[in-house]
Formats: structure tokens, sequence, C-alpha cells
């Protein structure tokens, strides 16, 4: 991915959730120094995935969306993608409400509750980052995927472990792992990240 031209195109989206954060400490100050490579960049990995898969249009879910990562990321940089972000927090939500409201992202929605609550829909594409462990994320991602979507995960070097323990909870949810996607942020010392790729079989 292309580091310059992605920064220039989230050039307001930082200056907003600069703004948010300063009141609202959704990331740590810390984390505000490298906000673009370690959440903005990292968001964006989902792009990889999208281009290798031929995935152009749906609707996306991000459980536990918490700051706003993956899914505004995703809306602002995929306008043709609905996406729906999730989490329990309500100043999270009310803060990526905000967000959307500034950057006038018109396919981004928000719904503040408890993942294992939401009943009524299914999601072509879920993502999930920093939430839970695969297989506890599984169990509540993966019914809510329409047959035939995938569950992206994002994970760090501990995938191939979190894979092992999450068999059987794919197994009794007809999905498999199709492929790990790894990519490289572009931070000083090498991180490299990963993105499970999980199939719901037709």
């Amino acid at each position: 991915m292309d580091k310059l031209k992605i920064k220039a195109d989230f050039t307001k989206y930082i200056e907003v959730f600069l703004q948010k954060n300063a009141k609202l400490n959704l990331i740590s100050k810390n984390d505000e120094k490298l906000l673009f490579e370690k959440h903005i960049y990292d968001s964006l990995g989902i792009k990889l995935f999208f281009e290798k898969y031929n995935i152009t249009a749906g609707d996306i879910l991000d459980i536990g969306c918490g700051g706003g990562f993956p899914c505004v990321p995703i809306a602002i940089e995929f306008p043709e993608f609905n996406v729906t972000g999730l989490d329990s927090i309500r100043k999270k939500i009310n803060a990526i409400n905000e967000i959307k409201e500034e950057l006038m992202l018109t396919n981004l929605t928000t719904i503040c509750d408890r993942v294992e609550n939401i009943k009524n829909k299914k999601f072509d594409v879920i993502t999930s980052r920093a939430v839970a462990d695969l297989s506890k994320i599984c169990e509540y991602a993966l019914p809510l995927l329409k047959a035939g979507g995938y569950f992206a995960a994002y994970k760090s070097r501990k995938a191939q472990e979190e894979i092992r323990n999450a068999i059987k909870v794919l197994a009794k949810n007809n999905a498999k792992i199709d492929e790990i996607i790894t990519y490289t942020l572009p931070l000083d010392e090498v991180f490299e990240r990963n993105l499970i790729i999980i199939s719901k079989q037709p």
C-alpha cells in the first residue's frame, strides 16, 4: 500500500480524530504520535483482502469498533461499502458519530450494544480488531455472517496459536480458515500484522 497517498487522503480524519481524542481518550497519548502508522494503516490492511478476493461492495460489520478502527478508515477508503460499527461503550459510539458527521460519511452507521444482542441482520463481511481471542470472537461473529461471507480478524504474531484454539467453533458454524494475509506496518521496527480470513460455507 502507498503510505504517502493514504496519509494524504486521511489528513482531515486525523485532524478530527485528534480533536475528539483530546476530550475522550479513545487511544493513549503515546499512540497519538503513531495514529496513522498503528491504527489507520493497520485498519486498511483489509484492502489486501478485498483486492485478492475481488470484493467490491456489501454490508460490513465491525465488532468492538472502539475508537473507530477499522470501521471509520474502511468507510472513508471504500464508500461503496455499507459499514456498521458496533460497540457497547456509549462514549466511543458518540465519538464515531461526531466524526461521521464532520467527515460526512453517509455509508457509516453505528450500533451501541453488545454483539450477542444483534440478531436481526446478516453481513457480507465482518471485522474485529483488538477485541478478543479468535475462538471467542468467532462464537459471536460467525452466526451474523451470511453464507458465503467472510470474517476478517486482525491479529498479531500469535495468529497460529489462536487458530488452533478456534477449530471447534469454526466447525460448529460451518466455517473454515481460508488464509492468513500478512503485512507490515510502516514503523521503524519490523511490526508484522496478520489478517485471518475465515469463510462461511454456503
